[in-house]
């Protein structure tokens, strides 16, 4: 499966905000360049993936993504991502992609082989592959094929919005739950959870 990856950013000087009790604002800056980063590097690794696309309102995030590789698409308007999402996967569509993978950059222990064992949970569209987060509240990742096969459900709730998209879509539904697609970085006892996953390595 030829797939692209779709990967949105909020503004890098002001992304995770919620960690500003812990992490001064550039400290915060320097987490989320290295995010982007990691996030990008990974997805280059991985041959079913064609393209990295970066969505972000950030010039220095679209930047970075350009210095890794990635295609970028700056967003307009007000910051929505659902719509920011949409917009990206019409410039996918436009290049025939038979699928898209929505990955935010803010898994720190996503590696390629995580991302290809997603891949293989795939197989034959029509399908959607949903990776919840810790909570199996939201969604960390997302699998969609044919691309367009559902609208995208990103805020509360959005794992089991998207598990209902995909079966009234009629869509075999995939769920992939991974110890590295459940962590993502956004309060300060995620951060206290990763010390504690670098402590027990």
């Amino acid at each position: 499966m030829t797939l692209w990856a779709i990967v949105p950013v909020k503004p890098l000087r002001r992304g995770k905000s919620r960690l500003a009790g812990v992490l001064s604002e550039s400290e915060r800056t320097s987490l989320n360049q290295n995010l982007l980063s990691h996030t990008i590097d990974t997805l280059k690794t991985i041959s079913e993936i064609e393209q990295v696309l970066v969505i972000s309102r950030d010039p220095a995030a679209l930047a970075l993504a350009r210095e890794h590789g990635a295609r970028t698409v700056q967003e307009n308007g007000a910051s929505q991502l659902n719509v920011a999402l949409t917009r990206a996967t019409f410039v996918a569509q436009n290049y025939v992609t038979r699928g898209v993978l929505i990955l935010p950059a803010d898994l720190p222990f996503i590696t390629p082989e995580d991302i290809h064992v997603m891949l293989a949970r795939a197989g034959e569209p029509p399908v959607v592959v949903v990776a919840p987060d810790r909570h199996r509240n939201g969604t960390n990742a997302l699998l969609v094929c044919p691309v367009g096969l559902i609208d995208y459900e990103f805020g509360p709730n959005s794992f089991h919005n998207h598990c209902a998209k995909a079966i009234d879509a009629g869509a075999r539904l995939e769920v992939c739950e991974l110890p590295s697609f459940a962590l993502d970085v956004d309060l300060p006892e995620d951060l206290e959870q990763i010390e504690a996953e670098f402590t027990d390595a």
